[in-house]
């Protein structure tokens, strides 16, 4: 017999019937609402062209892969991160581990350096979810200074990073110093982004090739 269901689970799996993005995903047959938040950056910020290569970090389950896929052609190309399996297509370039930890840092060099230079990183990487929000704040800032620290090692100049953040202490900061790296760099929140979330997205644009990591996360 199964278990009863949770009141929590009970509230997400109504919430999930009636999320606009969950049911169009579901009916174009994307893997998930993910596909939507890049679309909708993809558009305002003009982030991808034919000729793109992308790194992806936090791949999994697949939904920016698949939209990130849509939008190049053979002359671009993309390496896509996560310590899980997801989908994705033949051409994509997949290393299943965490970005900061060596050996993967060393595969993705090597495919790094089959690209030639990357045009665009983003980070979907988010971390598990504790419940206390100083201590969930935390660990966003610092999932934001490992995707950071990718594309100071890896961008090319002129280049962008997009990141997703949990809007609370520290971004605006964060933000800030950023600003003396990139061009322009702005927070948002697509309208996929749930209303209720503090999710939002960073927006960097204009790499100026300084390489220095932060300090710590070399």
């Amino acid at each position: 017999m199964a278990g009863k269901r949770s009141k929590s689970s009970d509230r997400w799996l109504r919430r999930q019937r009636k999320d606009y993005f969950v049911r169009t995903a579901q009916k174009q047959g994307q893997v998930s609402r993910a596909h939507f938040k890049l679309e909708q950056l993809d558009r305002k910020f003009k982030l991808l062209t034919r000729r793109s290569r992308v790194l992806e970090l936090g791949a999994a389950p697949g939904g920016w892969t698949s939209y990130i896929e849509s939008k190049l052609s053979k002359e671009g190309g993309l390496i896509a991160v996560d310590p899980l399996l997801f989908t994705a297509g033949n051409d994509t370039e997949v290393i299943i581990g965490s970005v900061g930890e060596e050996a993967v840092d060393v595969q993705i060099a090597s495919a790094v350096e089959r690209l030639v230079e990357l045009d665009l990183v983003l980070s979907d990487m988010a971390p598990n979810m504790s419940g206390i929000r100083s201590v969930d704040q935390a660990r966003s800032m610092e999932l934001a200074d490992v995707a950071f620290n990718a594309a100071a090692r890896w961008l090319r100049r002129g280049g962008g990073l997009v990141l997703k953040a949990f809007q609370g202490e520290g971004l605006d900061d964060w933000v800030a110093a950023r600003r003396e790296v990139f061009k322009r760099v702005v927070i948002t929140k697509p309208q996929a982004s749930r209303s209720d979330s503090r999710e939002v997205f960073v927006v960097a644009q204009g790499f100026s090739g300084k390489r220095d990591p932060i300090v710590g996360l070399v």
